[in-house]
């Protein structure tokens, strides 16, 4: 995996900027509708409309703190430099992150600890398969190997499935589209890659879609 000789990288200052926009876009959906069923609970008498805005309340808060647990491990340094992160922990918080929505996550493969670089790629891999099913569909963790050496694969099944958004392209290195909020997954995806050194490649396998990292 090259970098192609003409690409950019943002400094550092630039990429914890892009991230913090991608948290924030993340979670000010859940947010919103907090303050809005707040605002229901204060101005409306009836009770079956404080019954409702007291369950979006008690959902939408449930899915702004799994988001930010994800971030806190895909994107933060969750440990000291060259920690270990238990791969329970991250399947749990990838369960979260899912939700209980259209789309089902299956988890397969080792247990134990693991180097965070690696754990941070795994989380990332799940995030970005998200955008390949956009209709909604399974999303299945394959690890095989090591604890030390692993390699993943993230089959996502599902009507309309597709490459994830944007992450082919900084694989490739060709119609690499400007970085930002919507974007950063998937850079930081092949940055983490990278870092980890692995692999990554997107393959069609009949109707569904591989995303592979591999030592």
């Amino acid at each position: 995996m090259t970098d192609a000789p003409q690409r950019v990288h943002p400094t550092d200052l630039e990429l914890a900027a892009l991230i913090s926009s991608k948290i924030c876009h993340d979670v000010i959906g859940p947010v919103g509708a907090i303050y809005n069923g707040l605002e229901i609970l204060n101005d409306d008498d009836d009770l079956e409309a404080k019954t409702y805005a007291l369950s979006v309340i008690r959902n939408v808060t449930e899915q702004a703190s799994a988001r930010l647990q994800f971030a806190r491990f895909a994107f933060g340094a969750a440990g000291s430099a060259g920690a270990l992160i238990d791969l329970g922990t991250a399947e749990q918080i990838s369960r979260g992150f899912i939700g209980q929505g259209k789309h089902k996550l299956s988890w397969q493969g080792l247990g134990g600890y693991m180097s965070k670089d690696k754990v941070k790629l795994l989380l990332n891999l799940v995030a970005v398969a998200v955008t390949a099913l956009p209709r909604g569909g399974d999303i299945e963790v394959h690890m095989q190997g090591t604890t030390e050496a692993p390699s993943f694969v993230i089959r996502c099944r599902g009507a309309g499935a597709r490459a994830p958004q944007h992450l082919g392209e900084f694989i490739s290195g060709e119609g690499v589209p400007p970085l930002d909020a919507l974007t950063i997954q998937a850079y930081y995806t092949w940055r983490l890659a990278q870092a980890a050194g692995m692999n990554l490649s997107i393959v069609k396998d009949g109707a569904d879609v591989l995303l592979s990292a591999l030592a």
